[in-house]
Parts: structure tokens; sequence; C-alpha cells
């Protein structure tokens, strides 16, 4: 595969545009796959969920996706990607409940890296229980694009598929490898992708066991993932969708005093970080309405268990990174 993009690729921005690359795409996946079966790892990210759409569109149900859900995706997104993919577009989708086999592995594991590696070794092994069971498969498709070329070769690293078995010898299939993020998501919208998934923020390949700090227990990742959704519902309504570049909340691996009820409490704090950046080489810190902050903590502190203080990361990148591990 060249690794450079050709000169004559005009560059994606209009849904015309997109929809003659759909075409050319379509076709070109045809002649490539014939009439075997192709296999996806599908997260619900940009990348994979634009892939996914492309080549149902080119080879309907000879597309096998597989959905891991490891229990560390933000809430809603399992069950956003069997709706939009198995009960919207028809999709051939296995789902795979990984959740206690993920969190069991994981269970008093503090130190980041060893987290991120148990994460992507585990989620080899359970995509290749699913290739095994699975006859004809002769094509494996990844959504790797053009930045993930020029960074690190032609394997898409973090969709965490380039480790499978050298007998499953599966010919790749990467019909965005020339393109860039916006055209990507270009290319999503034409394709009749939700906004929700076209537009999905950055999410790390851990998932939510980078922000539940040290070892992850599941308490506190639920106090991630309904802090997490409840940031994401008020930063919504009041116009910083779309705005701010990232934004999530973290939960540390300390608790704090406060009162609660009247009572004395001992709680974990909530950390809310924020930021807007054009490379992720630096970043700076969005500069949310105190207003808008104090709502955000009520709301945290009142509704998700074990919570009893919100606190604004200030950092910007440097001297901190975006994410904490």
């Amino acid at each position: 595969m060249s690794n450079v993009r050709p000169e004559s690729m005009e560059r994606i921005t209009t849904e015309a545009l997109a929809q003659a690359f759909i075409a050319e795409q379509v076709a070109a996946l045809k002649a490539q796959v014939g009439d075997k079966k192709v296999l996806l790892a599908l997260s619900g990210g940009v990348d994979s969920s634009v892939v996914a759409a492309l080549l149902i569109k080119a080879i309907g149900k000879q597309l096998v996706c597989v959905h891991v859900n490891h229990g560390l995706l933000r809430k809603g997104e399992p069950e956003q990607v069997v709706e939009e993919f198995r009960h919207q577009m028809d999709a051939n989708l296995v789902y795979v409940d990984a959740v206690d086999r993920f969190l069991d592995k994981l269970a008093g594991v503090a130190e980041p890296e060893k987290k991120r590696k148990i994460i992507g070794a585990e989620f080899i092994r359970v995509f290749e229980e699913e290739a095994r069971k699975l006859d004809g498969i002769e094509f494996l498709a990844q959504g790797t694009i053009y930045p993930d070329i020029l960074e690190s070769g032609p394997v898409k690293a973090h969709h965490n598929v380039g480790g499978l078995p050298d007998d499953l010898k599966f010919e790749l299939v990467e019909p965005l490898k020339f393109l860039f993020k916006d055209e990507v998501r270009v290319v999503g919208k034409a394709l009749g992708l939700p906004d929700s998934m076209v537009y999905r923020q950055p999410f790390p390949g851990p998932g939510l066991g980078v922000r539940c700090l040290g070892a992850i227990t599941r308490d506190r990742l639920e106090a991630v993932r309904e802090s997490d959704a409840i940031l994401r519902e008020e930063f919504a309504k009041n116009g910083l969708e779309g705005k701010v570049w990232q934004y999530f909340t973290i939960v540390p691996d300390f608790k704090s005093v406060g009162v609660k009820d009247g009572k004395r409490s001992f709680e974990w704090p909530v950390i809310i970080r924020a930021v807007n950046t054009k490379d992720a080489m630096t970043a700076t810190v969005e500069d949310v309405p105190f207003a808008l902050l104090q709502h955000i903590t009520a709301r945290i502190t009142a509704e998700v268990k074990g919570v009893n203080r919100v606190c604004y990361d200030l950092t910007p990148k440097p001297t901190g990174t975006i994410e904490w591990e």
C-alpha cells in the first residue's frame, strides 16, 4: 500500500464530493471483496462507524461487525451502536458483552500503562475468539485514516487488531486510508450517520479506564460514566458542544470529607476537564461560565452516587497533558 496521498485526490469538503468518493469506494470495495466476507471491529467511534456504513452500502450482510462492550465506554454508547447498525442499518452485528471479563482482569491494577496493556491485549483475545467462530472471513476492515499512516505505519494500532495471530491471514480493507479526520466526518454525514457519531469527541483507546484514576472499581467507574453524561448534556444545552474540542470528567482514587443531607460524608471528587486544541500537542482551557460550572456541580453532587465535590482543571498543555493517565 502506498503511504503517499494521491496528488489528484481533491479535498472532501462538500456532500457532492463525499458522494463521489462514496461511489468510487463502493465500486472498489465490491471489486476487492467479491462474494467473500469482511470482519470489522466496530467501536462506535468516527472512523470505524464510517467504514462500517461504507461497507454496508457496498456489500451489505457480507460485512460482519463485532462490537465489544468492555465496560469502559461512555453512557449509552453500546446501545447506540446496536440501535444504529443492527436496527437502523440492518447490519450483521455481533455484540459481545465482555464487561465482567475486562473489569475482573483490571481489578487491583493501578499503574496506567499496565491498565492500557491489559485492555489492549484482552480486546485482541476477545476479537480473535469471535473471528474464529466465523466461517468464510477473508478480509479485515480497519478505520485507518491518513494521519495513522503518517504517524504509525499501515496498521492502525489503536484499533487493537494489529496483534491478531498470524494464522488469521486476513487481507486488509482500508477505504478511508487517504482521508483526514474532517473529510471522514463529511463522508459520514453523507452516508446518513447521526451527528452524535460523526462528531464524536476524541476518545482514548482504553476508554474510561484512564479516567477512573488508579485501580478501577465498578462504583467509581460508574461515577465517571454518570458525571461525564451530565457534563456532556449540559455542554450541549448551553451551546458548548462543537465549540469545545474535548471535555470529560475524571474520578481519582481518593476521597474527601464533605456534608450531605446534614451529615458528614467521605466521598470522591469529580474533576472536569475542558480543552481546545488544533493538534493535541498544546491545549488551552475553555473559559466555561462560572454559573454553568455551578449548575453542573450541583447536578453532579446531587445525582452521582458517591461524589461530594467537583473541581475544574485549569491546567493548559503544557504543563498538563489532556488526559490524566
